[in-house]
């Protein structure tokens, strides 16, 4: 998404199974297939929830028929815990629903085209406590089929919800491990002040 950014430099280079996502010959929409992004703030298409399940599969060419979209909708729903509150409302605009069900319905999008990667940026800050829990609850699920890349600036969320911890600091990766060592035993003294709350 940053490519398109007057003034953007990258270095570097960001694999996905050995691939540079900033290649010149990367297919973008390919890409934006098989890594799925979740904003900080829940952006559901204004039109019905089974439109915007359906948006992606018929971009990419999954399916095109009501019928063949069907079973795709239902699948991404249950996928999220969505389906039993929503399956008699799918024709409904997705904005007339909670921030959590937007959120969740715009989890259950990504996951109509099937994407390898989950980026995940905040994705719990603008929800209530309860709406935050199932969010939660579905990164555990969700990270047993798919790579989830989460950031977030709570670090109990970071502590509950991660398998590895990576702590930035001004753009720059201080340290990288798995999380319950991060949180015990970290190797940098500034991971070490920014957990205890010295600093941040």
């Amino acid at each position: 998404m940053n490519d398109t950014i007057p003034g953007t430099h990258i270095e570097g280079q960001v694999l996905l199974k050995g691939m540079d996502i900033y290649g010149p010959d990367v297919d973008l929409a390919l890409l934006r297939q098989r890594v799925g992004m979740v904003f900080q703030k829940p952006n559901p298409f204004p039109q019905s929830i089974f439109d915007n399940i359906a948006f992606g599969p018929r971009v990419v060419g999954l399916a095109h028929s009501k019928k063949e979209l069907e079973p795709i909708v239902e699948r991404s729903l249950r996928q999220v815990a969505l389906w039993d509150e929503v399956k008699d409302y799918l024709d409904e605009n997705a904005l007339s629903f909670s921030l959590g069900e937007q959120q969740r319905l715009c989890i259950a999008r990504l996951l109509a085209v099937k994407p390898e990667v989950i980026l995940m940026d905040e994705p719990a800050s603008a929800l209530d406590p309860i709406a935050t829990l199932r969010i939660e609850e579905l990164m555990a699920e969700l990270k047993k089929n798919y790579t989830i890349v989460v950031v977030t600036h709570n670090m109990q969320q970071a502590a509950r919800v991660s398998d590895y911890t990576g702590f930035f600091w001004l753009g720059e990766l201080v340290e990288f491990s798995p999380t319950a060592k991060m949180f015990t035993r970290p190797e940098q003294q500034l991971s070490e002040d920014y957990i205890t709350g010295k600093m941040g």
